[in-house]
């Protein structure tokens, strides 16, 4: 077994990958660009795992399965090596499989989510404005906080990162609402008095979830499904003081009705990570509002990531060599 791996992990990490397939060929390139890694390698390599970059299906014809650095592979599955899989020569019964990174984020990315809440709470946007003018406010009254506890959360999406922003949540002494695909109560969620602390509801119930809750969290992957989720529709059912973040991706939300509930005052704010377009450009009204706080897609890096994301590829190929599910594996109809 031919195992390229194109992202510079770690002597120590790499490690891990020959433990966990001890009679294959692992090679592992300091470089995401695959034109950087030689052609008859890829083109023997059964595994890849890929920071982004794919190759084309002629180009690698014997490969097998894609593990991939992210968790959001919504560019990826729209890429020749698997719309053109059949198409190379490929048996239906070998389709090329495509795993995640979800998960991987998950500690980061939740503390990010309570962090957002919590100033949005405590005013601190206003606080920082005021820093800037370098002028005392004496109305403390527009400093009055919220407190997260006994807030309502919402959490679109419920894989690693909606789980531990759940659990998060939680430790705030809030109230959790989840909307998921499967509206089965989660077995791990905590109960008090005989009652769930988080309650799980389907798509269908997004705008009754929306209607109550004082934050909303997008969690969510990116498909045809879930494209402008948070649309005008979905904005105009939200509380006047509801904080929208999104972490997940920028066309999760209908960015121009977004902007116009931020300007109207519709919403109180939200905290975004994402955007339709990325760098965000100059001349978006997005910069100039003063209740929205922006940061350049930096929630889910962690100085601990390759440690994760290398744990898990290494799992993975445990479980690739002896034959058992992969984690993470992407559904292609479902689009994640």
């Amino acid at each position: 077994m031919n195992i390229v791996v194109a992202h510079g992990f770690s002597d120590a990490i790499a490690a891990q990958f020959r433990r966990a397939a001890p009679d294959a060929q692992v090679r592992v390139y300091d470089t995401h660009d695959l034109s950087e890694i030689p052609s008859d390698v890829l083109a023997q390599a059964e595994v890849l795992y890929s920071a982004g970059e794919l190759p084309l299906p002629e180009a690698a014809p014997t490969l097998r399965w894609v593990q991939a650095h992210s968790a959001g592979v919504d560019g990826m599955i729209r890429h020749p090596l698997f719309l053109r899989a059949q198409q190379a020569g490929r048996p239906t019964s070998q389709p090329i499989i495509l795993t995640t990174a979800a998960g991987v984020h998950g500690p980061n990315i939740s503390e990010y989510v309570l962090m957002m809440m919590l100033a949005f709470a405590h005013r601190l946007h206003r606080a920082f404005d005021m820093m800037q003018r370098r002028a005392w406010s004496h109305d403390r009254v527009s400093f009055l906080p919220d407190e997260l506890q006994g807030a309502t959360a919402a959490i679109i999406g419920y894989g690693g990162i909606g789980r531990q922003v759940a659990q998060r949540c939680l430790d705030f002494g809030m109230r959790v609402l989840v909307v998921r695909r499967s509206a089965l109560r989660d077995p791990l969620s905590p109960s008090t008095a005989g009652a769930p602390v988080i309650q799980v509801m389907p798509p269908e119930r997004l705008h009754d979830v929306l209607a109550v809750s004082d934050y909303v969290v997008l969690a969510v992957p990116l498909s045809p499904q879930t494209y402008h989720l948070i649309d005008r529709d979905a904005i105009a059912r939200m509380k006047p003081n509801a904080v929208l973040i999104n972490i997940g991706r920028g066309d999760l939300v209908d960015e121009s009705a977004l902007i116009e509930a931020l300007r109207m005052r519709r919403i109180a704010g939200a905290a975004l990570d994402v955007f339709h377009q990325e760098p965000l450009p100059v001349d978006s009204p997005l910069w100039r509002l003063d209740n929205v706080i922006l940061t350049p897609h930096i929630a889910g890096i962690t100085p601990r990531y390759d440690e994760r994301a290398g744990a898990l590829f290494a799992e993975n190929l445990r479980r690739y060599v002896v034959g058992e599910p992969l984690l993470n594996q992407v559904d292609f109809a479902r689009g994640y």
